[in-house]
């Protein structure tokens, strides 16, 4: 049986890597104080509210909203549809793009 591939583009898995990686180095404080940065990022990713669930689950959320995003027939792969005006902003050149632009803002 062949091994499943991601339907997450290199580009964008190696962005969503570094944020989750910086996430967990920030001190609880700062990433209190980042959580609307993040949630706005997810919230745009899902294309409707999504509920706050804390600072120790808002990466999970965004990984599985990238991975929706991607998947999504609308991106041009197989897999979980989910709001199309997201998808459209969010092709993998733009979603790696926003996904490293919150990585920098975590700094």
């Amino acid at each position: 049986m062949a091994p499943a591939t991601s339907p997450v583009p290199p580009e964008v898995a190696e962005e969503l890597r570094r944020v989750a990686q910086r996430w967990q180095q920030l001190p609880l404080g700062h990433a209190l104080s980042y959580m609307p940065l993040v949630r706005s990022v997810v919230v745009e990713l899902a294309g409707q509210d999504v509920p706050d669930l804390g600072p120790a689950a808002v990466i999970d959320q965004l990984t599985v909203l990238v991975y929706d995003t991607c998947a999504s027939p609308a991106s041009g792969r197989s897999g979980a549809g989910v709001d199309s005006a997201a998808v459209t902003r969010a092709v993998p050149g733009q979603l790696a793009a926003q996904l490293a632009a919150l990585r920098r803002a975590l700094a």
